[in-house]
């Protein structure tokens, strides 16, 4: 069962021009979830990145504390039609976390904490293009919204940027994840509003 925050403030494409097509400019940030929002204790996260070998690497949350951080600003896109601009997060580039991962496969799912999966290319994960955020408009991200770690992958529709992320796993394949699988776009784009099937 999604859940879904009250309405929230919104204006057009038409009084916003860099709005992807079909999108709505919020200065809230609504709530979108397939299901309960699970506690994630940071003395028990870990999140691990497994090739096709089997071969896996694992970082506590001191580990990926201890990691370099960024910080990123950048405008998200939701496939439920709203975006919000100029949002502020901090977090752990996948390229640093890719750096010592050895894999030929082109292709990744991406696991939460709770059950949810989403595909990815794992050319969309890296040269600077995704995250391991822990931070949004400075302060720990909340568990409403993915705390306390998501992914962050802002130039696709947000259901990529999966909340309570837990791992990635290689995909020789671009298997569906979740919501791929329930009808969403494979791929995610919004200036192309690959919203669907």
């Amino acid at each position: 069962m999604a859940v879904i925050s009250r309405g929230f403030g919104a204006r057009r494409r038409e009084s916003t021009p860099d709005l992807p097509p079909g999108q709505f400019l919020t200065t809230d940030f609504p709530v979108l979830s397939a299901g309960p929002t699970p506690e994630v204790d940071t003395a028990e996260w870990e999140f691990l990145i497994r090739t096709e070998t089997g071969d896996e690497k694992k970082w506590s949350w001191d580990e990926l504390q201890a990691l370099p951080q960024e910080t990123i600003d950048t405008d998200i896109h939701c496939v439920t039609r709203w975006s919000k601009l100029g949002t502020t997060w901090r977090g752990v580039s996948l390229d640093t976390l890719f750096a010592e991962v050895e894999t030929s496969y082109d292709f990744t799912m991406v696991h939460s904490y709770g059950g949810y999966t989403t595909n990815l290319p794992l050319e969309d994960l890296l040269d600077g293009k995704a995250w391991i955020a822990t931070e949004f408009d400075g302060e720990p991200l909340e568990p409403e919204h993915g705390g306390p770690a998501r992914l962050l992958v802002p130039h696709l529709y947000f259901w990529k940027s999966a909340k309570w992320v837990r791992g990635i796993v290689m995909h020789n394949d671009d298997d569906p994840g979740f919501w791929e699988q329930n009808g969403y776009h494979t791929y995610g784009d919004p200036w192309q509003e690959q919203r669907y099937w």
